[in-house]
């Protein structure tokens, strides 16, 4: 059993990824969105004054329509990256949600907040493609 707040390695995950890392790699990622989400606010507050005219303001609307749909998605990953850490501490992580198999390393240093293996996930978009 590992100690407290720290992950374990999940029961049938393939042997050699660092989970540590993954960790660091996670709260990286959560440090990042919260930089670029203050950045964002003090650029909107700073930039509330500086219309000349009605072109200006409607790119102003423009990018400012922009960078909230932009947040939104930030908004999403910082709950995947929640849910991956949590998974993290549970022993679960690394094992796809679908099928209950091991997620390969490779996938999961690609995108660590994955919780389908490739095959489950393709097999997931074909779906898609065919009801749209």
């Amino acid at each position: 059993m590992s100690a407290p707040g720290r992950p374990r390695e999940p029961r049938g995950t393939a042997p050699g990824l660092d989970y540590a890392q993954v960790e660091r790699t996670l709260r990286a990622m959560l440090g990042e969105i919260d930089a670029k989400g203050r950045a964002t606010a003090a650029e909107e507050t700073a930039a509330e004054d500086r219309f000349a005219d009605v072109v200006d303001l409607a790119q102003a609307e423009s990018n400012r329509s922009m960078a909230l749909r932009l947040r939104d998605r930030e908004f999403r990953m910082v709950r995947k990256i929640h849910q991956a850490l949590k998974r993290l501490e549970d022993g679960t992580y690394g094992i796809c949600e679908d099928c209950g198999e091991p997620i390969a390393p490779a996938r999961l240093l690609a995108r660590p907040v994955t919780t389908l293996c490739a095959d489950c996930k393709a097999e997931r978009e074909a779906d898609e493609a065919l009801r749209s």
